[in-house]
């Protein structure tokens, strides 16, 4: 799935998403973002809204 449309995607299937190829695709935020070519701080923030915090120590969303 294409994460470029992330900012109008529904946060709790965004969450799905990011953290099933955080999990199986990419170890860490930053390479998932650069792959994507998304703004880091701007998916952060969608993510926020919905009540999630990216852990690091974890490679997710929580």
């Amino acid at each position: 799935m294409d994460l470029k449309r992330f900012e109008s995607m529904d946060t709790v299937m965004l969450l799905s998403i990011v953290n099933m190829k955080l999990r199986d695709e990419f170890p860490s935020l930053s390479e998932l973002v650069k792959y994507f070519e998304i703004d880091e701080s701007a998916l952060i923030s969608k993510l926020a809204s919905g009540g999630f915090e990216y852990q690091k120590e974890q490679n997710q969303f929580r």
